[in-house]
């Protein structure tokens, strides 16, 4: 007998989100045949002890022990390779693929493809962040070219306020930033944008988990 399961989408996100399992599992409710998994790596509170870059050995021990269940692919579901800069983003893939045999991608390389089918876009970045790191994050987004042309943060800096955020609040960013923009982008996996639907004010709505998952889930029929 031949038994077909499910295929099985492989997700590494940080410690402290609280926002990655719930966005996931609810897009892949009516998508049976998909299963997701999951795998941590230790990034919460308010510190990281790797600003510029990543744990990789944290990061591929994560995907080692994904690579368990025989995913399909494996995702990092995770937005700080929009502030780094996605160089880091290519290559933990490419480490993740050489340890695994697993293709592996990332929500920030999602959004770098997104943008690049697009065209021109001018960006209205909403996010949770501080003043500092909103700041670091715009300059990386313009050093790619990408063009932020309105940004609302809310300048917090601890990973479970960032996941505590209302759809109310969401929904007041979304709408200062919606009259100068062409896409509201919510760049944070662990911030509930999906809250305010998939447009708002009359502009497309851009969440950073469900790029990454979208992105994931074409690379099964690639």
């Amino acid at each position: 007998m031949i038994l077909h399961g499910p295929r099985v989408l492989g997700t590494i996100t940080p410690s402290g989100n609280t926002v990655v399992e719930g966005v996931t599992q609810a897009a892949l409710r009516e998508v049976r045949d998909v299963l997701p998994i999951f795998a941590r790596i230790p990034v919460h509170g308010t510190s990281d002890p790797f600003p510029d870059s990543y744990d990789l050995d944290g990061m591929l021990r994560a995907a080692e022990l994904l690579s368990h269940a025989k995913p399909g692919v494996i995702l990092w579901n995770g937005s700080k390779g929009g502030a780094i800069g996605l160089d880091h983003d290519r290559d933990l893939a490419r480490r993740i693929t050489a340890a695994t045999g697993i293709p592996a991608t990332t929500s920030g390389l999602a959004l770098e493809a997104a943008l690049a089918a697009r065209g021109p876009t001018r960006i209205g970045l909403i996010t949770p962040y501080s003043d500092a790191y909103q700041a670091k994050l715009i300059a990386s987004f313009a050093a790619r070219g990408w063009n932020v042309t309105a940004e609302d943060h809310l300048g917090l800096s601890d990973n479970l306020s960032y996941a505590a955020t209302s759809r109310e609040v969401i929904a007041a960013q979304a709408a200062r930033a919606a009259p100068d923009c062409d896409v509201l982008l919510g760049w944070c996996t662990n911030y509930p944008v999906p809250l305010i639907g998939e447009e708002y004010a009359g502009r497309p709505v851009w969440d950073a988990t469900l790029l990454g998952l979208r992105a994931a889930l074409e690379m099964f029929s690639a």
